[in-house]
């Protein structure tokens, strides 16, 4: 605990603590700073004073609290939060119980509503004609004249409405009264300044208002100046919002119809206050309920009735903003007697939790709360939270608990660093995807969180059964980097990979069932009324997933990837290619610590082509659903995200690469890859399944990787099945690099076998070797052949007189070639070297190797060979000649059709 200021008048000190984590998750999942707790009185150090309670807050976050002196006098005192300064409001000379207090924003009146007599008095009955409760308007600046308001034998609750913040100082206020009576109403107080005070105009006649009647529930937001209530109508309970506006209107603005039982219940009142009186009081059938709300338009109510079942408890989360709501039960691990049944709802803005001490903490996410793997529900010692026992809390704010029982407030926030403990040590698939998402989006994407999160997809990459870790780390980032841009891009980009789940969570019953959408009485709204009106309109008129997925790109990638290289010239993928090039040159540049993983700046058409859908795909399904925002806006979202993804996937590569120590020596072929290589190998082939862009020279390492790492079966077999992709700059090296030995001459044949013909006539002239001569003039004879086979009118047979053998299958053969040849029917243009004289002499070759002869003169012709050798030798020649052309049968088995062909 550490003192952060004294104030020397009344000499209270704010204590307070560093930032920690509590054990297990929330234990370790929550960072609690103590704002007021257990503000001591050191300059009365009688036995009879009293620590201080939180009574109030107020909208600018001031904190009103009571003490009693060692007189047991009454004290009211003020913290300011932005001045960090303790204020003496008012003192009554007697010991009271302050249920209610609120002072308006100028500070000049003070609204205070106790309990006139304490328990002993009550006895006496001398006090019976005297009213038990009693509302005072106090003027403090400085204190003078005092008001009563209320003096009736039911609680009153008083709160002070407060301007917003840039308006000025005001010669009006309003105050709200909330009576056990079941009513709300609003007085207007008029304030003149008289004699250097500020007094109140016509204070025996003030202005007032009835809010609301028939109450059974109230709940006030102080921050957004609104009243939530719940009033019978006819055979149905409705949940209505008053919102109260600068200029001293106000207006119902809400209705939504609520399946909740309310028989016998007494008036529950929340956030009208804080004193500890009531919770000595508190009937035990009043309604556990509580409405949040969140900055993306988000609207919840909270319930939870009372269990008439020892040994488990149910609440509800209506979901109203969604249509739906969810109904949990939980089978409790213990029934202690002394423990508290009562489930408390704080609101953490992003998520929802549901807290029974010493059970169960039940994160929910509030804008996603359909798939249950999203919800977080941790039990047992995993659930405790230290600075929280076994007692009534209650979450007056936004990431705010107050412990009613010592009237303490506190600041509650998720801590990703014990979410990060908790996604190593969990061993359940719902677990680590909800620990995953609440992470990122809690914590944001930051560098330090995104560098633990992928060397934890690093080390249980296996691990993970039902659910991809580096696809959901991938879109769980974009969603948090992009949604804050824009309104609404939450309900649009994908936040996950997954369409179901069909988990369950042990112990947890869960029901799920539509309700009815609230009904919004406002027009031209802005703020929190208009964000939820665009998720009440999603919700009714758009079609069922709004959110993109990249089945639709798989599809059409393969698509197009499969159509001929002369089809590529449409109006169409010019225009995807030309959204690829904005989108690299909208990559961040690489520095060279980011260069680690060595990633080669090339051209990868099928990556540019599934880059260039991506961005015209979600271009489409944004302007589809965002018509009111301008096209050049939408644009830069949908580069910003492609680019993003890029950018992403560079930096799980680099922090991996460094997770594992390696370097660039991976494109030398005449080592093996370790396991550090092998690791990353099969992290590399996750990512590349994911149909998603991937950045320059991804798959040149990837392949390097694969050729290190892998037998040369299984190399062969990621090839083919797509799992590795050719890249020019590795097949280079890799035929540069790698000498003749028997293993690397069938690693090389086997990978240019493989290659697609405009990168085979850009690498085979790389390597010289009898076999790659050998698998050039196969490929070129059989091209030649099928070209043929598809002529309708062949025309005669041209005489070769300078090819002079009298062997007929031949000349038949090479006469047929020149022919193809001679109306410019060449397969490979582009390579100038393979033609009908390659192929003799390549035959002749392979001819003369097969019958051991030593013939190395180059330029043989085969009418040389044929002439020294004679007719036995010719007819060899001639037939190892034809041999040489049909070898292709013992590589390729039925690679030459014949079809067509004539005989002479």
């Amino acid at each position: 605990m550490e003192l952060l200021s004294v104030v020397e008048k009344l000499s209270i000190m704010e204590a307070s603590c560093e930032t920690f984590a509590l054990d297990k998750f929330f234990k370790l999942l929550t960072q609690i700073i103590i704002l007021c707790l257990l503000i001591c009185i050191i300059s009365d150090t009688s036995e009879n004073s009293s620590a201080l309670y939180v009574v109030n807050v107020e909208r600018n976050g001031n904190i009103i609290y009571t003490w009693k002196g060692s007189q047991r006098n009454t004290y009211i005192g003020l913290y300011d939060r932005q001045t960090k300064q303790n204020e003496h409001l008012y003192m009554f000379e007697r010991d009271l119980h302050i249920i209610s207090c609120s002072v308006n924003s100028e500070r000049t009146l003070l609204a205070v509503s106790f309990r006139q007599y304490t328990e002993e008095e009550r006895v006496s009955r001398l006090l019976q004609s005297v009213s038990k409760y009693l509302t005072l308007l106090i003027e403090i600046h400085p204190i003078n004249n005092v008001r009563v308001l209320k003096a009736v034998d039911s609680c009153v609750r008083v709160q002070f409405l407060y301007p917003d913040e840039d308006r000025g100082t005001s010669t009006e206020s309003r105050l709200l009264l909330a009576s056990e009576d079941k009513y709300i109403e609003q007085f207007n107080i008029h304030v003149v300044e008289e004699d250097h005070k500020v007094v109140i105009r016509n204070s025996g006649q003030l202005a007032r208002a009835r809010v609301a009647d028939d109450l059974i529930w109230a709940q006030w937001d102080m921050v957004e100046q609104r009243l939530f209530y719940i009033a019978p109508k006819e055979s149905r309970n409705t949940l209505k919002c008053v919102q109260f506006y600068p200029d001293e209107n106000f207006n119902s603005i809400l209705e939504s119809h609520l399946d909740i039982s309310v028989h016998d219940m007494e008036l529950k009142l929340v956030n009208f206050g804080y004193g500890y009186c009531q919770d000595q009081e508190v009937v035990p059938k009043s309604l556990n309920l509580q409405v949040f709300t969140s900055n993306a338009g988000g609207l919840c109510v909270c319930c939870s009735p009372v269990s008439d079942t020892p040994d488990e408890i149910t609440y509800s989360i209506y979901f109203l903003h969604k249509g739906y709501n969810k109904t949990f039960t939980v089978s409790l691990e213990r029934a202690e007697t002394h423990q508290l049944k009562e489930v408390a709802f704080l609101n953490l803005d992003y998520y929802v939790a549901a807290y029974l001490p010493g059970q169960f903490l039940h994160l929910l996410n509030i804008q996603h709360p359909d798939l249950l793997c999203y919800s977080l529900f941790l039990t047992g010692e995993d659930a405790r939270i230290d600075l929280l026992p076994n007692c009534s809390i209650q979450s007056p704010l936004v990431s705010t608990v107050l412990d009613r029982g010592a009237g303490s407030l506190y600041a509650v926030s998720i801590s990703s660093g014990a979410l990060l403990r908790f996604l190593r040590s969990s061993r359940r698939d719902s677990e680590r995807l909800a620990a995953l998402h609440c992470a990122l989006l809690c914590a944001g994407s930051t560098a330090d969180l995104e560098r633990q999160i992928i060397w934890w997809i690093s080390e249980n990459l296996s691990t993970c059964h039902s659910f991809d870790p580096i696809q959901e780390f991938i879109i769980a980032s974009l969603y948090c980097r992009m949604c804050p841009e824009m309104c609404n891009l939450d309900k649009l980009l994908p936040y996950t990979s997954l369409l179901d789940w069909t988990g369950v969570i042990p112990g947890v019953t869960c029901t799920t069932d539509i309700i009815s959408l609230p009904i919004l009485e406002v027009q031209n709204s802005k703020g929190f009324w208009d964000k939820l009106n665009l998720n009440l309109e999603s919700v009714k008129y758009a079609e069922p997933h709004l959110h993109y997925h990249n089945n639709v790109l798989r599809r059409e990638w393969l698509n197009l990837s499969e159509e001929k290289e002369e089809r590529r010239t449409t109006a169409y993928l010019r225009n995807i290619f030309e959204n690829a090039k904005k989108v690299l040159s909208h990559l961040d540049a690489w520095d060279c610590e980011e260069r680690l993983p060595p990633l080669f700046q090339e051209e990868d058409s099928q990556q540019q082509l599934l880059m260039g859908l991506m961005v015209a795909q979600l271009k489409d399904h944004l302007m589809r659903h965002l018509q009111y925002v301008g096209k050049k806006k939408i644009d830069q979202i949908v580069l910003d995200y492609v680019a993003n993804l890029l950018n992403l996937i560079h930096r799980m590569l680099k922090e991996v690469w460094k997770r594992y120590q390696l370097h660039a020596c991976i494109f030398c072929f005449d080592q093996r890859g370790g396991a550090a290589e092998v690791a990353v190998f099969h992290i590399m082939s996750a990512a590349n399944g994911l149909c998603l862009p991937l950045p320059p020279g991804f798959h040149t390492l990837h392949l390097g990787l694969g050729v290190r790492c892998l037998p040369l079966h299984t190399l062969l077999h990621y090839i083919d099945n797509g799992v590795l992709q050719l890249t020019e700059t590795c097949v280079r090296k890799l035929l540069e690099d790698l000498d003749n030995t028997e293993k690397n001459e069938r690693l090389k044949l086997s990978i240019i076998t493989r290659l697609p013909e405009a990168l085979g006539q850009k690498v085979h002239q790389l390597w010289n070797h009898p076999i790659n001569a050998n698998f050039l003039a196969r490929k070129y004879v059989k091209l030649l052949l099928e070209k043929l086979g598809k002529r309708q009118h062949p025309g005669p047979v041209p005489e070769r007189p300078s090819v002079p053998v009298e062997f007929l299958p031949l000349n038949y053969l090479t006469n047929t070639l020149a022919e193809i040849e001679n109306q410019g029917l060449q397969p490979c243009e582009k390579q100038d070297r393979v033609n009908l004289r390659f192929v003799e002499e390549t035959a002749l070759r392979h001819t003369v190797m097969l019958l051991g002869l030593n013939l190395k003169a180059p330029g043989l012709r085969l009418a040389v060979v044929t002439a020294s050798l004679g007719f036995r030798g010719a007819l060899q020649i001639s037939m190892g000649f034809t041999t040489g052309f049909l070898m292709c049968r013992m590589l390729e088995p039925g690679s030459l059709g014949l079809k067509g062909a004539r005989a002479p």
